[in-house]
């Protein structure tokens, strides 16, 4: 059993913040092509993968929301930011749930 130490959100209270101009860092850990078909205007891009050798992208004591298609690879994501001292928040529902714009490419 994991002890989750992060917050979940759904879609709706994610694209709620952003609504409200609250300062929110968006971490997509889709895979390249999964970015291209769509992503969080402003999110930034490290696939899972590429996490462990990424850390200095992310500041460790601000938010960062982490998103996926699904919620599954940022909860995975999550439980290994948190494990090594960041502030983080996993999508759940991922974007297959966004109902809020997106941006295409790179």
């Amino acid at each position: 059993m994991s002890n989750k130490t992060y917050k979940d959100l759904l879609p709706l209270e994610v694209l709620e913040r952003i609504k409200q101009k609250e300062h929110v860092t968006i971490l997509d850990v889709r895979e390249h092509d999964e970015w291209e078909t769509g992503h969080i205007s402003g999110a930034k891009h490290i696939p899972l993968g590429q996490i462990a050798r990424a850390l200095n992208e992310l500041e460790p004591k601000q938010e960062t929301i982490v998103v996926c298609r699904s919620g599954n690879r940022s909860g995975i994501a999550c439980d290994y930011l948190s494990s090594m001292g960041y502030n983080v928040t996993n999508m759940t529902g991922g974007m297959s749930q966004w109902s809020g714009e997106v941006e295409y490419g790179k």
